[in-house]
């Protein structure tokens, strides 16, 4: 009886090591690992797979000889890139306009999901919601389209107030003053409102009863936003500023090259436009690849450089 007793609590044992194991955890959460296969194959296929064509950046690459049998030429086309007289103009315009970007838009989404959190009327709410959802549904060539109706010299909606109010017009779609700006606002008009979803989810997760015992202290709503909402999501805003840190270079070529244009190309010119203008439309695949090659292993960087910093703060980081 001692024999069976103890030999069904080892059976016993032996299934709970299986079921709580690694292996036995996946096996039980087997549902939830099927759902990731869709998503795991389309980062497999269009973002891994093609990581192979980065030889291209090391070869004189023909199309017709193929990959094996094109020349290798080394770090010729990085040491083209760097030495390129434009290069420097191309690395300020694409530095100044990701700060700009970093600086004006970052924090935008953030303050929005701070005053959106702060609407009790549920209806007005979603309302407001869906009003600054709608723009990122939109193409930048609708965008950009809508910006050159109100911006135009010839009747454009901006303009004709500024003559209505006795002031002269302005050239705002070829003037290199206003192009930073009028990109930086449309950014923020496209997308601010789309960003301010994972700001709100980590706000919904605030227990609520920190804010009951702060209104018992005195706090205040601004009180409150200051000392539980922004601590609460702070990991949040660390993790989304590492990740946009990361795309420095990476500022999006539909965007800028629907703005180019030859009277602010000396402003607007980026990485993506020069890439498009100096090596696809020339058919010079392997100089192309090796500047989209040296964006990628900046914004490599620049991201484990951050989340470093971002782990010796205390903070969780992204990794």
């Amino acid at each position: 009886m001692k024999a069976a007793t103890v030999k069904t609590a080892s059976i016993t044992a032996a299934a709970e090591k299986r079921t709580t194991g690694k292996w036995g955890r996946m096996w039980k959460d087997r549902t939830l690992y099927l759902m990731i296969i869709p998503g795991l194959l389309f980062f497999v296929i269009f973002k891994y797979l093609p990581m192979g064509g980065i030889v291209i950046a090391f070869q004189d690459y023909k199309p017709y000889e193929g990959l094996m049998k094109s020349e290798w030429v080394g770090f010729e086309h990085f040491e083209r890139l760097f030495s390129e007289p434009d290069f420097l103009i191309i690395l300020s315009n694409t530095l100044i306009l990701f700060a700009m970007n970093l600086l004006f838009f970052f924090p935008i989404p953030i303050i929005l999901a701070l005053m959106l959190n702060e609407v009790r009327h549920s209806f007005f709410k979603r309302f407001v919601q869906t009003v600054v959802y709608i723009p990122h549904f939109m193409s930048w060539v609708i965008i950009v389209s809508i910006s050159f109706i109100m911006l135009s010299m010839d009747r454009g909606l901006i303009n004709e107030l500024l003559a209505w109010m006795g002031f002269e017009k302005i050239n705002f779609l070829m003037s290199n003053e206003w192009f930073r700006p009028m990109y930086v606002l449309q950014i923020i008009w496209r997308e601010a409102g789309w960003g301010t979803i994972i700001y709100l989810a980590a706000m919904a997760a605030i227990d609520p009863q920190l804010y009951e015992a702060a209104r018992m202290d005195g706090a205040n709503r601004l009180r409150q936003i200051w000392h539980i909402t922004l601590p609460s999501i702070r990991s949040v805003i660390i993790v989304l500023l590492i990740l946009k840190i990361g795309d420095v270079l990476e500022l999006g070529f539909e965007h800028i090259f629907l703005l180019l244009n030859s009277m602010n190309q000396e402003v607007a010119e980026i990485f993506d436009t020069y890439v498009y203008t100096a090596g696809l439309k020339q058919g010079e695949y392997s100089f192309s690849t090796a500047v989209g090659f040296f964006k990628s292993i900046v914004g490599l960087v620049l991201i484990m450089g951050a989340n470093w910093i971002a782990k010796k703060a205390g903070e969780d980081g992204v990794y």
